[in-house]
């Protein structure tokens, strides 16, 4: 098949340091192209791809100083995927929901998949005005607070087994803490966690803009009084083997809906175990006594870390090889892509044109 596969410009593909979204459509188009597709990537200029690589822009935008708008850059890179859309019999969009108006003529051959919290009343009467266009949810809790909608499939995030292994034995028995600095991540939870265990914890994250405050006002201060407590800042992919594979577990103490927690798999890749707060996608995720804990209150977080640190780290790993690679994640929306009814029909007309060839060379 000709695919094209449309990614955020927030990041490059895959991110240089934090980029769930864009990870996500690196594996899929990487897997994508070695079986074989045609796969075409409208991404950033420094993406690292082995498809055909279509730059939007010279660089991510957030890591771009020049630009404080990132919407004219999308809206110039669907221009351009309008302009080619003809050439592809399955469109993959990863940018929520800014491209819809312009698919009209062709959405039964396109699919977008959701990556964010669909939770917002703002939503409501967008998606009720496209209940035609094909969807994919990233966990099915995603789509608990959703109208009527062409829902296709539900496919998990997957990674690639090779890029995080498993590390069974630790160096280091600290506990992890990896995402944004953002009040529904619950870095001020992780902190109060490790407070009360009395284990070192490790914090990886970015700071946005938004958050800026929260950080200065909240867990600044609470890293400064608390001895046991490191910011590392944001890390890269080189970064995130040592780091999460070093720890003793992840501390995943959200309270908001999430639409998946792509960290949690990447923790269970490299063999370590995740303790996490019972809301979003997160029952999804975790095999609850296998690859994590799951938890309601900070109070039990504190009294089940132990059973988590004792969880068998190469079974951690073996839930993630069994669910979450990027291989499963591929073939499971090639199924998405060949259920297409505009894929469908494409198949169809093939099917009808060749005995017609062949009878013509008969004669």
């Amino acid at each position: 098949m000709k695919i094209a596969q449309i990614a955020p410009l927030a990041e490059r593909v895959p991110p240089r340091l934090y980029g769930g979204t864009e990870r996500i459509v690196h594996c899929l188009t990487q897997e994508l192209v070695r079986l074989g597709h045609d796969v075409t990537l409208f991404a950033s200029g420094d993406s690292l791809t082995s498809a055909e690589l279509v730059p939007c822009c010279d660089v991510a935008l957030r890591l771009n100083p020049k630009v404080s708008d990132f919407l004219p850059h999308h809206i110039a890179m669907l221009e351009e995927v309008r302009r080619r859309a003809h050439e592809f019999d399955v469109l993959h969009f990863h940018i929520e929901f800014l491209h819809f108006p312009l698919i009209r003529d062709f959405a039964d051959r396109t699919v977008t998949t959701l990556h964010t919290r669909l939770d917002l009343p703002d939503l409501q009467p967008f998606y009720r005005a496209f209940a035609d266009v094909p969807l994919v949810s990233i966990s099915q809790h995603q789509r608990v607070p959703m109208p009527p909608v062409n829902w296709r499939a539900t496919v998990p995030h997957g990674l690639d087994p090779t890029v995080l292994p498993l590390r069974e034995r630790p160096c280091e028995g600290y506990l992890a803490f990896l995402g944004r600095i953002a009040p529904e991540k619950g870095p001020d939870r992780a902190i109060e966690i490790a407070a009360r265990t009395g284990m070192p914890l490790k914090i990886a994250a970015k700071i946005d803009a938004q958050d800026r405050a929260y950080w200065e006002a909240v867990v600044e201060p609470l890293i400064a009084s608390h001895f046991n407590v490191e910011y590392i800042g944001e890390i890269d992919e080189s970064q995130k083997a040592d780091f999460l594979g070093n720890a003793a577990a992840l501390l995943f103490p959200i309270s908001w809906p999430e639409p998946f927690g792509l960290v949690m798999i990447e923790a269970m890749a490299c063999g370590s175990p995740v303790l996490a707060f019972r809301y979003g996608s997160a029952p999804e995720v975790i095999e609850d006594g296998v690859s994590g804990i799951l938890v309601d209150t900070v109070e039990q977080a504190v009294e089940n870390l132990d059973r988590v640190l004792k969880l068998d780290r190469r079974k951690v790993r073996e839930s993630f090889e069994k669910r979450f690679t990027s291989a499963r994640m591929t073939r499971d929306y090639i199924g998405v892509y060949q259920s297409l009814p505009g894929v469908q029909k494409q198949g169809a007309s093939t099917e009808q044109d060749e005995p017609k060839k062949v009878g013509l060379e008969a004669a």
